[in-house]
C-alpha cells in the first residue's frame, strides 16, 4: 500500500514540475519516504484541528523541498489535493517555500537555510514549560548543517533536555562536493542528543526511529538518503537539483515510475 502511495505522490511531484516550470523535485523525492511515515504512522495529527495545541508539529526547515512537503499534506486532507496543480501560480497558496500563514499543516515559513530548526527548538521548549504532551518534529539538510544556527539550536535543545524534540537529517551527501559534513551521528552525539542511522528509504526503519524512545535527551536521526531517489535520470544528479522535466523526459519518468 505505502509504495503505491508514494508512487503515486511522485507521480504528482513530477507531474506539477513540469507544468509549472518550477520546484525543487530531487530533493522532494529525497525526504519523501520519511515525511510519509511520519504523517502516517507516527505523528498525532488531525486536519480539522490544525491549531490544537496538543498536536503534533513538524517543520520542514529544507523549505526548498516543499513539494513533498504538499504532497504529503495533501494526502492527508489538510488541503484539496487538486490544489497541487497551483503550486507556484500567481494566486497560489504553494509557494516554492512553504508559508505557514496560507498553508494548513505548515508550521512555519521555511526557506532560508538554517532557520527552521531553531523554530522547532522554541515550539519545543513551549511545550515543555506549558506542559503540553505532544512531539515536534524537523527536517533539515545535510547542507544546512553547515549553518551556525544548527548546532546553536542543537546546544539549546541539549541544555534543556528537549525530549519531545526530534530532528530527522536528510543526508543525501548532496554537499560533499562542497564541505563534507563528516559522522553527523558522531557530531550530533557529542552535543548531548540521542542520535541514530537509518536508511531513509526503508519505511520500517524509519518508523523504528521515529518511535525510537528518548525520555531525557533530543533525538537526532541520520538518513542516508538519496537525491532523487526513484527516478534513475535524476538520482545524484547535480543537474536536477533545481529542473523540471520536459514533454519526452516526463512520459520516460512516469514510465519509470508507473
Amino acid at each position: 500500500m505505502s509504495n503505491s502511495i508514494i508512487n503515486k505522490l511522485k507521480c504528482k511531484i513530477v507531474e506539477v514540475a513540469h507544468f509549472t516550470r518550477e520546484g525543487h523535485i530531487a530533493s522532494a523525492l529525497s525526504i519523501l519516504d520519511l515525511l510519509w511515515v511520519l504523517y502516517d504512522r507516527v505523528m498525532r495529527i488531525d486536519p480539522n484541528l490544525p491549531n490544537d495545541p496538543s498536536m503534533d508539529r513538524f517543520v520542514l526547515s529544507k523549505g526548498h523541498a516543499s513539494l513533498a512537503l504538499y504532497a504529503v499534506l495533501s494526502e492527508k486532507c489538510f488541503f484539496p489535493y487538486t490544489e497541487l496543480d497551483t503550486f507556484c501560480k500567481y494566486d497560489s497558496k504553494l509557494g516554492g517555500h512553504p508559508d505557514c500563514n496560507k498553508i494548513p499543516g505548515v508550521e512555519a515559513s521555511t526557506g532560508s537555510l538554517g532557520h527552521g530548526f531553531p523554530i522547532a527548538v522554541g515550539m519545543s521548549l513551549g511545550s515543555k514549560i506549558q506542559q503540553i504532551d505532544n512531539r515536534i518534529f524537523c527536517l533539515i539538510g545535510d547542507g544546512e548543517c553547515n549553518e551556525g544556527t544548527v548546532w546553536e539550536s542543537a546546544l539549546l535543545a541539549a541544555h534543556h533536555q528537549l525530549s519531545n524534540l526530534c530532528c530527522i537529517v536528510d543526508y543525501n551527501h548532496s554537499t560533499d562536493r562542497a564541505l563534507q559534513v563528516g559522522d553527523l551521528v558522531a557530531k550530533f552525539k557529542s552535543f548531548g542528543w540521542d542520535a541514530l542511522a537509518i536508511h531513509g528509504h526503508d519505511h520500517e526503519q524509519i518508523y523504528r526511529a521515529l518511535i525510537h524512545p528518548h525520555n531525557v535527551r533530543p533525538l537526532a536521526i541520520v538518513a542516508e538518503t538519496t537525491k532523487g531517489y526513484g527516478i534513475s535520470r535524476m538520482e545524484n544528479e547535480p543537474a536536477w537539483h533545481h529542473r523540471s522535466p520536459n514533454d519526452e523526459e516526463l512520459k520516460d519518468i512516469l514510465k519509470e515510475l508507473v
